[in-house]
């Protein structure tokens, strides 16, 4: 199978759709100013948030700056969201390669892509956003000390969503002790990481936005819960299933404290348990909607 990454956000959308938390996204609904607004998303992979937020009618009239690091993420999205656009009866407009205007009479979104490193972009921002989002992305990042950072691109809301919050569930067992050493091996990859990440960074959220200055107006649950019906999963959920199961694969190739042949055996036994129907899928995360205090400071 070829795995790729742009073709994973793609068929996680649909994932990410149950669940985001529907009680903090009414409160985001409930503070946003009145449009046009502007809009910061760090971590944009290929704009299916945007594409989410205009499903929804959350937003009608912005100016949306999407962030990525990922020279295939900024492509992909550059092709994307055109066409989402355009099967959703928008009009569109190029301005240029990687800007897009998309419009009806309810309607006026102006995209733009920057492909940066998020601190690269924090450096070069030169205008606070009405809304900062984060999404399935400060769990990557060095906690708290990047949060100041990222804060400083909002006027006042930031909605941080898909928190990962250090529970992994594959079902059914396959070996009791092979299934908990494999979850905590690749939890422990989390906290190691040389960028910066946690494991249990939706529940450190809680501490780490008090103490940098950020009112927390909402906050609950975005669990991913993934299986089939009648056999089958929905949308491109199968695709999801089995490049979560390439991601634990590589991050624990080759660990020391994981046998490789019976690694193999495991990783064999998920596979064929996604291509049956029968594998489920759970991991808790945590979405939060803040707001900036008057006093905050980088």
């Amino acid at each position: 199978m070829e795995y790729s990454f742009p073709h994973y956000l793609l068929a996680k959308q649909s994932v990410d759709d149950r669940a985001l938390n529907k009680d903090v996204l009414n409160a985001l609904k409930a503070n946003l100013p009145q449009q046009p607004i502007r809009i910061i998303e760090v971590g944009g992979g290929i704009g299916t948030m945007l594409g989410r937020l205009i499903r929804w009618d959350v937003i009608q009239r912005a100016e949306y700056v999407l962030v990525d690091a990922m020279v295939e993420n900024i492509e992909y999205a550059s092709a994307w969201i055109p066409q989402f656009a355009t099967e959703a009866g928008l009009g569109v407009e190029r301005i240029e390669q990687n800007q897009v205007r998309m419009f009806d009479k309810t309607n006026d979104l102006q995209i733009s892509l920057e492909r940066a490193d998020v601190f690269d972009f924090i450096q070069m921002n030169k205008e606070p956003a009405d809304l900062l989002i984060a999404h399935a992305f400060l769990d990557l990042l060095p906690l708290p000390d990047s949060l100041p950072k990222l804060l400083s691109l909002t006027k006042a809301l930031a909605w941080l969503t898909v928190n990962f919050d250090g529970m992994t569930t594959l079902e059914p067992m396959i070996d009791t002790g092979l299934d908990e050493k494999i979850e905590r091996l690749y939890h422990k990859t989390m906290d190691t990481r040389s960028t910066g990440g946690d494991s249990k960074c939706g529940r450190h959220l809680f501490r780490h936005l008090r103490s940098v200055g950020a009112n927390i107006l909402a906050a609950g649950a975005s669990d991913w819960v993934v299986h089939a019906l009648a056999g089958k999963y929905l949308e491109d959920e199968e695709y999801f299933l089995y490049f979560i199961l390439h991601f634990l694969e590589e991050s624990l190739k080759g660990h020391p404290e994981l046998d490789a042949d019976a690694f193999a055996h495991w990783l064999k036994a998920r596979r064929a348990q996604v291509e049956r129907g029968e594998l489920v899928y759970i991991a808790h995360q945590m979405d939060f909607l803040v707001k900036r205090n008057a006093d905050f400071s980088v």
